[in-house]
């Protein structure tokens, strides 16, 4: 059984109160984070299909978001990401997106992500590794990440 995960309050992707943000809700398994989304004219690159830059931003967030799974939740960033785009994804049509990991390590993870047509065609694939946020970063992002942690929140129907 699916259970939401919380949202952010500013995060392009995830963040309720970003004005320009997507709002995207996701959803886990305990295996598989997932997502829908019907992305909108003015996330277009060429006229009628989504920005590949919109693309990657969808995909690295479902992949990393996989890492909230992980018993201890650390904080990640992406270290590197390869993208393959299969198709070319349509404006106005709702994508499932997905994500999972594939290698857990002490100090990185791995993980890879899918983003769906309508039909269930794999539009685009990404490979992605993230590094978990330690030492003198972490200390620096300490107070800021306490802080905005309270504005976490499932957000429900």
């Amino acid at each position: 059984m699916r259970q939401r995960q919380p949202n952010s309050r500013m995060c392009f992707v995830c963040g309720i109160q970003n004005p320009i943000g997507l709002k995207i809700i996701f959803e886990s398994d305990g295996e598989c984070t997932w997502a829908k989304f019907t992305p909108e004219d003015e996330l277009q690159g060429y006229p009628g299909f989504l920005h590949g830059g919109i693309t990657f931003a969808l995909l690295d967030e479902v992949i990393g978001r996989a890492a909230m799974e992980l018993d201890d939740h650390p904080w990640m960033m992406t270290a590197k990401a390869e993208m393959r785009f299969r198709k070319p994804v349509p404006i106005g049509e709702e994508l499932t997106l997905m994500g999972e990991l594939t290698r857990v390590r002490s100090r990185t993870v791995e993980g890879r992500g899918e983003l769906r047509l309508k039909d269930g065609t794999v539009a685009v694939e990404a490979k992605a590794v993230y590094m978990k946020v330690t030492g003198s970063l972490a200390e620096e992002m300490k107070d800021q990440m306490q802080e905005e942690m309270k504005y976490w929140q499932v957000v429900e129907d």
